[in-house]
């Protein structure tokens, strides 16, 4: 994933130095910067489907969940603490090669408490190598003190068109980031995901957000 959106900054590079008359556009942006400000987070990109799901909770049943996904991979975020109990999930999802990005807490715990979030950073990069492309909150509020150290750390804020866990799927919207949890209080099934997965084509994250350009949602102060 990481070799995918180098590269395709290095070719954004060049054409901006070969042609600067062209004006710069939303599929051109870094890797790291996403949005045009902090003030911004993720919500959905311009083509196609893209499935995240959240875990903070469950050892066998995750298990077997990662053992039935195929490629295109959803992005799993993952909850530090979480992480911790099982390394031995997250080597399977390392082997396997499975895109994942950080889920913090709530976000009002983050309220004017960026040593929080760089403590699970430096936990996320001690586990994988590298820091996240992604954080999501728990329950996806993004507080301006939040929004601000993300933008400073380089790393994108990640909501959802739609948060999804049982009942009739959604209808697909065009772009849509769909959000599924798997917490202790409420977590989807095997089974859920089937009948969501039956309903929509899936495409990597990166392709649903760099098809063309991606739309943000702008949070006031």
């Amino acid at each position: 994933m990481r070799t995918k959106l180098i590269l395709l900054i290095f070719v954004c590079t060049a054409a901006a130095l070969i042609f600067p008359g062209i004006p710069n556009t939303d599929s051109l942006k870094s890797v790291f910067r996403l949005t045009d400000e902090p003030h911004e987070v993720i919500v959905r990109g311009m083509s196609g489907s893209a499935l995240t799901i959240n875990i903070s909770f469950g050892d066998e049943e995750v298990e077997q969940l990662i053992r039935e996904l195929k490629a295109p991979y959803p992005l799993l975020l993952l909850d530090m603490d979480w992480a911790d109990r099982f390394p031995e999930i997250v080597e399977m999802i390392k082997k396997r090669n499975i895109p994942t990005g950080l889920l913090g807490h709530a976000g009002s715990e983050y309220e004017q408490n960026t040593p929080l979030l760089i403590g699970q950073l430096e936990k996320y990069e001690e586990l994988f190598g590298s820091k996240p492309l992604w954080f999501r909150t728990s329950d996806e509020f993004f507080p301006h003190s939040l929004r601000n150290a993300l933008w400073d750390t380089e790393v994108n804020a990640l909501g959802s068109t739609v948060q999804w866990s049982r009942g009739e799927p959604p209808p697909v919207l065009e772009g849509e980031i769909i959000s599924i949890p798997h917490f202790r209080e409420d977590r989807v099934t095997l089974a859920d995901l089937i009948t969501l997965n039956e309903t929509r084509q899936y495409k990597s994250l990166e392709d649903v957000l760099f098809n063309m350009s991606i739309k943000t949602k702008k949070i006031p102060d």
